[in-house]
């Protein structure tokens, strides 16, 4: 399956342009096919090549990926440096920028793809870093119907999380509806996500549908095939797409019907 590149941008009410990345499957001799899509959230980097590389590789197995550029608000679409002054202004910038700009960067990216006639009408969400908690956040729209958070940052704590009135982790799980799924990944060498910060969000996910991985020795940013910090880990990152399409194939691809939650009890048996 081939893939190409394009972008689109939009005016956002907060007097910016957002950039909106897409990387979409094209299929010869089909020019009609309709494909599902997912919206990839950044780290705090921006759209960087590990980024653009992890939407390439969604959309070659059969998706539309839609990228927004999170820090319109202070910068044009160019990615930050994987250096301190990039990590710091990325840090900065995702405290500044208001959480109503987060949700509206959702809907004009769903925006994008109502433009398209490849899109079929479903559509998830996945996300690294800052990109975890934004692909999180994202299920406050009820039409993103599956979710992969890698190593979501500070989703556990209104003093870490996307400034100091950040309601994520609770409005999300008030909001939640039934034909939503959820998968979260951790490592559990992770210092920007620790254990104490890991049970805050599993206990409130507890009885939502809701995959929960920690993987043994995984440091933050596993996934980012960039080595300016030591941490990519080529067969774990294998393994978690591994998961992360089970969940995108069945949720988004499979023509399943309308939701039915039949509250069926679990037979207690060996």
């Amino acid at each position: 399956m081939l893939i190409e590149q394009s972008y689109k941008d939009l005016t956002t009410s907060f007097n910016s342009e957002i950039r909106v990345h897409v990387v979409k499957p094209t299929v010869k001799g089909y020019p009609n096919a309709r494909f599902p899509a997912v919206l990839v959230f950044s780290e705090i980097y921006q759209v960087t090549g590990p980024v653009l590389r992890f939407a390439q590789t969604i959309a070659a197995k059969g998706y539309i990926a839609v990228l927004p550029s999170s820090y319109h608000n202070f910068v044009d679409s160019t990615p930050l440096a994987y250096d301190v002054e990039g990590t710091d202004l990325g840090n900065r910038f995702k405290i500044e920028k208001p959480l109503e700009s987060y949700d509206e960067d959702v809907t004009l990216s769903l925006r994008v793809l109502e433009g398209m006639p490849q899109w079929n009408g479903r559509v998830g969400a996945t996300g690294m870093c800052l990109g975890g908690h934004l692909a999180f956040r994202a299920q406050l729209d009820n039409r993103i119907k599956a979710t992969t958070c890698f190593f979501p940052t500070d989703i556990h704590s209104h003093s870490l999380g996307l400034g100091a009135n950040d309601d994520t982790l609770e409005k999300v799980v008030s909001n939640w509806k039934n034909d939503q799924e959820c998968f979260l990944i951790f490592g559990t060498k992770d210092t920007h996500v620790p254990w104490e910060g890991r049970e805050q969000i599993r206990t409130a996910v507890k009885d939502k549908p809701v995959t929960f991985l920690e993987i043994n020795g995984a440091q933050h940013a596993f996934i980012r095939d960039e080595f300016s910090k030591g941490r990519f880990d080529s067969t774990v990152t294998q393994a978690c797409l591994g998961f992360m399409f089970e969940l995108f194939d069945r949720k988004l691809k499979s023509e399943l019907g309308d939701f039915v939650d039949d509250n069926a009890p679990v037979e207690h048996v060996c």
